[in-house]
């Protein structure tokens, strides 16, 4: 059961969580969490499908890689929310008169609820002609290959490094194959050692590569983004 709190002056009351029959303490300490944080809220007040819409606005913000007119392609999309914030700055429905109207592709494995805006498709960027169906689907090449992909959580921190940064990898790959000169990436790794091989790549092909952890990522969380922006083609 929550029940809403609040301390002498504050005006935002917290919603403490008790620990319910059946309920792990870990599940309590979870839910606690998301109906605590603010940046939970206000992804619901503002129709996002998530509180990490607010980490791509985050990184936008500073490097200004969704210009209106921009070409995105957002890997692993669902729930949706980056491709909602894609669609709103690169003016995907038209919607700023007198600005360029940008396209924003959607990539999953699995169908996504539709967006206004979006096109979004299921493929596996693995699979070994995803680089041409995507260069198909924008008939020409994107501006921005952004990814907030997570590989299933092992329960070993070592482990989901690896994989994370394996899936980064991967994400960079395909967009040196469908990134136009001068293109931005983003992606999310995991802070652990291994993505230093990745810095490197990354570095051989793009102008600047920044390594920011947004504000609307969790403090106790290791996940970090790197900002490829300058692709050298």
């Amino acid at each position: 059961m929550a029940k809403k709190t609040s301390g002498r002056g504050q005006r935002d009351l917290r919603v403490q969580v008790r620990t319910a029959r059946g309920r792990k303490l870990s599940s309590t300490r979870w839910l606690d969490r998301q109906l605590n944080d603010p940046y939970v809220r206000r992804a619901k007040a503002n129709g996002y499908r998530g509180r990490a819409a607010y980490k791509i606005i985050e990184l936008d913000d500073k490097y200004r890689f969704l210009v209106p007119g921009a070409r995105v392609v957002d890997l692993g999309c669902a729930p949706g929310g980056w491709s909602q914030v894609a669609v709103e700055r690169t003016n995907a429905l038209g919607e700023r008169a007198g600005k360029p109207q940008g396209r924003v592709i959607g990539i999953d494995l699995k169908p996504v609820d539709p967006i206004a805006g979006a096109e979004l498709h299921v493929l596996d960027f693995l699979s070994e002609a995803a680089d041409a169906q995507v260069r198909a689907w924008l008939v020409g090449r994107a501006d921005v290959v952004m990814s907030d992909m997570a590989a299933s959580a092992s329960g070993h921190k070592q482990t989901d490094h690896l994989r994370i940064v394996a899936l980064c990898e991967a994400a960079a790959e395909l967009a040196f194959d469908v990134l136009e000169e001068g293109g931005t990436f983003v992606a999310k790794v995991l802070a652990g050692g291994a993505e230093t091989g990745l810095q490197t790549l990354l570095k051989q092909r793009f102008e600047k590569v920044s390594n920011v952890k947004p504000p609307a990522s969790r403090a106790d969380s290791s996940e970090k983004f790197v900002v490829a922006t300058g692709f050298r083609g």
